[in-house]
C-alpha cells in the first residue's frame, strides 16, 4: 500500500514544478528579449531574466531548508505557455503586433508563477516553514511587479502599435 501523501509532499512536488518552470523561463527570456522590437520591452525581459536567477536561488534555499535536493519535475503547463510564446514570435516576426503578443505570452507566464508562488506561500505558512514563507513571498512580489510593469508597457505603446 502506498504511503499516505500529505501537504508537505504536495508542497515538495509543487516546488519541483516551479523550479523546472523557472529554469525553462531563464532559457526563454533571452529569446524574447532578442525578438522584442521596443527597447523598453527588451529591457524588461532582461531585467526579469536577472530576477529569475534570484528566484531559482531562493527556490534552492527552500529545498535546502526542507533537507531536499533542488530538482525540477517536468511542468507541462510552462512547456505549453512557452510553446505558445514561440509560436507568436514566429507568426508575428517583423509585424506591428509582435510586442503586444510577446507581452501577452510573458503575462501568461507571470500569472502561472503568481498562482504557484501564492499557493506555495500559503502551504508554507500552514506547514510552519517561516523561512520558506519569506523567500516565496519575495518572489511572489517580484512576479506581481513584473506583471504590472508588462501591463504598463502594453498600455503605453505595444497595444496601440499593434492596433494601428
Amino acid at each position: 500500500m502506498p504511503k499516505e501523501k500529505k501537504l508537505e509532499d504536495l508542497f515538495h512536488d509543487t516546488l519541483k514544478d516551479i523550479y523546472y518552470a523557472e529554469k525553462k523561463i531563464l532559457k526563454a527570456l533571452p529569446k524574447m528579449a532578442r525578438a522584442a522590437e521596443s527597447q523598453d520591452l527588451k529591457a524588461a525581459f532582461e531585467k526579469h531574466r536577472d530576477q529569475t536567477e534570484g528566484h531559482v536561488e531562493r527556490l534552492q534555499q527552500v529545498f535546502e531548508a526542507m533537507g531536499k535536493r533542488a530538482q525540477g519535475k517536468t511542468c507541462e503547463a510552462i512547456e505549453g505557455i512557452i510553446a505558445e510564446g514561440e509560436e507568436i514570435m514566429e507568426e508575428f516576426k517583423d509585424m506591428p503586433a509582435l510586442d503586444a503578443g510577446l507581452i501577452s505570452s510573458a503575462q501568461a507566464v507571470e500569472h502561472y508563477e503568481i498562482t504557484r508562488y501564492g499557493t506555495l506561500k500559503r502551504w508554507a505558512e500552514t506547514l510552519g516553514m517561516k523561512d520558506a514563507v519569506k523567500l516565496l513571498d519575495a518572489t511572489l512580489k517580484e512576479e506581481a511587479q513584473t506583471d504590472e510593469d508588462l501591463t504598463k508597457l502594453a498600455e503605453k505603446s505595444a497595444n496601440m502599435k499593434a492596433a494601428a
